[in-house]
């Protein structure tokens, strides 16, 4: 029989809400960000508990690391977040889950440092830090790098999901929020280069503005906070890794 398991919050949590306000007070005063939603966004985190499921005899392993949208901040409770539908359509998987909110690839290399091998997957949700706080692209290319390495040490199948365009989000508005699409363009680049490179599977999230169902269903598939997905918008991830093959190969 499968047991839900509610990770606790990271230990460091704290000192990230104090950072992601210092931040959201910065992008209030640049982009005319509505201070609540920065407010907002802190305690959704801070309700956030990862998804993972210990069956009695799995069929599958899989480690999940990442940031918040691994968390699954933003959704209802982790069984609507992306780990807990892989979850709950596959309820024979073992799913391991180390992400933690405010982690940019650097903390992600740092998950993987500590986690066993022999996982049949790596799921790895992250980006979105790196593109809001500014990491430079060749620390970021680094970091990614050394993410995809580590965890080709975990598991035989290594798939990256970063975020979407977050300069689509209704958080930020412009100017920020063109310097955030570029930024999340040039992840995307990056991520797909080093994944291709290094065997690892590209789930691309990233679409124009008028192909983005997060700009036409902005309300539905966002977060209160106007920046992580809601539960709709976690299915909408969903459907995404799915169609795009991130989970082939591991019906069972």
């Amino acid at each position: 029989m499968t047991r839900l398991r509610i990770g606790p919050p990271a230990a460091a949590f704290k000192r990230r809400v104090i950072a992601m306000a210092a931040l959201g007070a910065g992008i209030s005063m640049l982009a005319g960000c509505a201070p609540w939603r920065i407010w907002t966004t802190a305690s959704l985190a801070n309700e956030a508990r990862p998804y993972a499921a210990q069956p009695a005899q799995p069929t599958r392993r899989i480690l999940v690391v990442g940031d918040s949208t691994a968390v699954g901040t933003g959704a209802s409770g982790p069984l609507a977040s992306l780990p807990g539908l892989i979850g709950q359509r596959h309820p024979a998987w073992h799913i391991d889950n180390l992400a933690s909110n405010g982690a940019r690839y650097a903390d992600v290399a740092q998950q993987l440092e500590r986690a066993a091998a022999g996982y049949d997957l790596v799921l790895v949700l992250a980006g979105g830090n790196d593109v809001i706080r500014f990491t430079s692209e060749a620390a970021l290319r680094r970091h990614i790098t050394a993410v995809v390495d580590l965890a080709r040490q975990k598991a035989a199948r290594v798939v990256l999901m970063p975020c979407g365009n977050v300069g689509h989000a209704p958080f930020f508005m412009p100017p920020l929020s063109w310097v955030m699409s570029r930024r999340s363009n040039r992840l995307h680049v990056l991520v797909q280069e080093i994944s291709a490179a290094r065997h690892a599977h590209y789930v691309r999230l990233l679409k124009p503005r008028d192909e983005d169902p997060f700009v036409a269903r902005r309300t539905e598939l966002h977060a209160a906070d106007g920046l992580h997905p809601s539960d709709a918008g976690y299915r909408t991830w969903w459907r995404e890794l799915v169609a795009q093959g991130g989970l082939a190969g591991l019906d069972g």
